[in-house]
C-alpha cells in the first residue's frame, strides 16, 4: 500500500463527490423558479440511493470477477463489500475500500446527470425508482465493461480488455451512457407544456456559473484521479483537463457570437462543461495541443447540438443530450484521431501514424454503450410510465413541481416585504405584477 496514492485517491474521490452538489446548482439555476428544488432534489436523491446500492451490490457487479464474457461482474462476490476491509486487500497500491469509494462517486454522478433532461415533469418517486433500476441494469454492467481491467487472474470487462478502446475517465461509461439514457427518457416522457412556445429561461444564472465552477473543480479529481496514482499520468490528465475546458469556453462563446451576435454567461458555463465532457476519455491519450483541439471543437459542436431539440422536436430540458452525448461521442472518437504515443496511454491515432486501428475501437466502444443504454433506458422508462406513472400531470406541472412533489418553494415571494408590512401585503401578492423576468418565466 502506498500512502501517497491513497491520499491522492481519497482526495480525488472527495472532489468528485462535490460534483453532484455542483451539478445540482448548475441544473437548479437553469430551470424556472418553480422547479429549482425538485431539480436539485433529483441530484441529492441519486446521492442517497446510489451510494447505498453501490455498497450492497453495485461495486461487485462492476468489479467482481467476470461471470459472462466481459459483460458483468459477480454480484455476490463483494456483496455488502464483504472481504474488502482488511489491510491486506489491495487494489494496485490502494486499499480496496479507497477504490470502492472513488468508483462510488462516479456511479452517483452518472445517474444525476440524466435528471437534467426531464426537468419540470417527472414524479420524484418515479425518478428514484428509475435511478435504482437504471443503475442496476445499465450503469453497473457498463462500468464493468469499461473500468474493470484484467489483472493477476482477475477477468474484467470486454471494452477495457478485449476491444481495448481507450476511455481514461468515463467518456463512454459516464457521458455517452447518461446522454443516451437522457435521449430515451425524454422520448418516453414527452415535451413540457409550452415547449417551443413559452419562454423557459434559466431563473438564476449566477447559480449556474457557480455550479459550473464547482464541476470544473471536481473534474480534476474525476480525470487526474483516474490515474489512480499521484504521478506523471495524473499531471498530464490535470493539464489537459484545464486547457481543453478553457478552449471549449472560447469555442462555445465564438459560436454564440457569430450565430447570435453576443456571448452569454450560460454559454460560458455550458462550454466549460462541454470541454470537461470531451476531454474525459482522452485526457491521458493526447498532448496539450491535442486537448485544445478537442476542447475548441467540443465547444462548437455542443453549442450547435443543443439547438437540435427545437428542429427535431424532443424536449431535452437542460441539454444533456447536446452536451453529454455529443461531447462524449466527440471526445471518445477523437482519441482515434489525436492520440499520441508520447502521452501516458502510449497509443498513436490516425493523425500520428497509427492508422485506423485505434479509431475503429473507439467508434465500436462508443456505439455499443450508446445503443445498450438507449434501448434499456427506453424499456425501463416505458415500464415505469405504464405502471406507476413517470410523467407529472399537466395541471401539476403548471402549478409547479416543487409545490406538488415536495410541498416547498425555493423563494418565498410573499415574505420579501418583511415584518408587519410583509404580512399585511402577503395575501394580495399573488395578484401583483411579477417582480422580475425570472418570475414571468416561472
Amino acid at each position: 500500500m502506498d500512502t501517497g496514492d491513497t491520499a491522492w485517491i481519497l482526495t480525488s474521490a472527495s472532489f468528485v463527490l462535490l460534483m453532484t452538489p455542483g451539478l445540482a446548482l448548475f441544473y437548479g439555476g437553469m430551470v424556472r423558479a418553480k422547479s429549482v428544488l425538485n431539480m436539485m432534489m433529483m441530484s441529492f436523491g441519486a446521492l442517497g440511493l446510489i451510494g447505498v446500492l453501490w455498497v450492497l451490490y453495485g461495486y461487485s457487479m462492476a468489479f467482481g470477477d467476470d461471470v459472462g464474457g466481459g459483460l458483468l461482474g459477480d454480484p455476490a462476490e463483494y456483496f455488502g463489500l464483504s472481504g474488502l476491509m482488511g489491510e491486506d486487500n489491495l487494489s494496485g497500491t490502494l486499499p480496496g475500500m479507497a477504490f470502492v469509494g472513488f468508483q462510488a462517486v462516479f456511479a452517483i454522478l452518472t445517474v444525476a446527470l440524466i435528471s437534467g433532461a426531464i426537468a419540470d415533469r417527472a414524479k420524484f418517486g418515479a425518478w428514484m425508482l428509475f435511478a435504482g433500476v437504471w443503475s442496476t441494469l445499465v450503469y453497473f454492467p457498463v462500468a464493468h465493461w469499461v473500468f474493470a481491467f484484467d489483472a493477476d487472474g482477475y477477468v474484467g470487462g470486454w471494452i477495457a480488455n478485449r476491444l481495448a478502446a481507450i476511455d481514461f475517465a468515463g467518456g463512454t461509461a459516464v457521458h455517452i451512457n447518461a446522454g443516451a439514457a437522457a435521449l430515451a427518457l425524454v422520448l418516453v416522457l414527452g415535451k413540457r407544456k409550452g415547449f417551443g412556445r413559452e419562454p423557459m429561461r434559466p431563473h438564476n444564472l449566477p447559480m449556474v456559473m457557480l455550479g459550473a465552477g464547482l464541476l470544473w473543480f471536481g473534474w480534476f479529481g474525476f480525470n487526474a484521479g483516474s490515474a489512480v496514482t499521484s504521478g506523471n499520468t495524473a499531471a498530464v490528465a490535470w493539464v489537459n483537463t484545464l486547457v481543453a475546458t478553457s478552449a471549449a469556453i472560447l469555442g462555445w462563446l465564438l459560436t454564440e457570437r457569430f450565430r447570435d451576435g453576443h456571448a452569454t454567461s450560460l454559454g460560458a458555463a455550458s462550454g466549460a462543461v462541454a470541454g470537461l465532457v470531451a476531454i474525459t476519455p482522452a485526457c491521458a491519450a493526447v498532448s496539450p495541443v491535442g486537448a485544445i483541439v478537442i476542447g475548441v471543437l467540443a465547444g462548437v459542436l455542443c453549442a450547435l447540438a443543443v439547438g437540435l431539440k427545437y428542429k427535431l422536436g424532443y424536449d431535452d430540458s437542460l441539454d444533456v443530450v447536446g452536451v453529454h452525448l455529443v461531447g462524449g461521442l466527440w471526445g471518445t472518437i477523437a482519441v482515434g484521431f489525436l492520440a499520441t504515443d508520447t502521452a501516458p496511454n502510449g497509443v498513436n491515432g490516425l493523425f500520428f501514424g497509427g492508422g485506423v486501428d485505434q479509431l475503429w475501437r473507439q467508434v465500436v466502444g462508443a456505439l455499443a454503450v450508446l445503443v445498450f443504454s438507449f434501448v434499456l433506458t427506453w424499456v425501463i422508462g416505458t415500464v415505469i410510465q405504464r405502471t406507476t406513472g413517470f410523467r407529472l400531470d399537466v395541471e401539476d406541472e403548471v402549478t409547479g413541481i416543487d409545490q406538488v412533489e415536495h410541498a416547498e418553494t425555493a423563494y418565498d415571494w410573499g415574505a420579501l416585504g418583511g415584518g408587519a408590512l410583509g404580512a399585511a401585503t402577503r395575501p394580495a401578492a399573488r395578484h401583483a405584477a411579477p417582480a422580475s423576468t425570472s418570475e414571468v418565466s416561472a
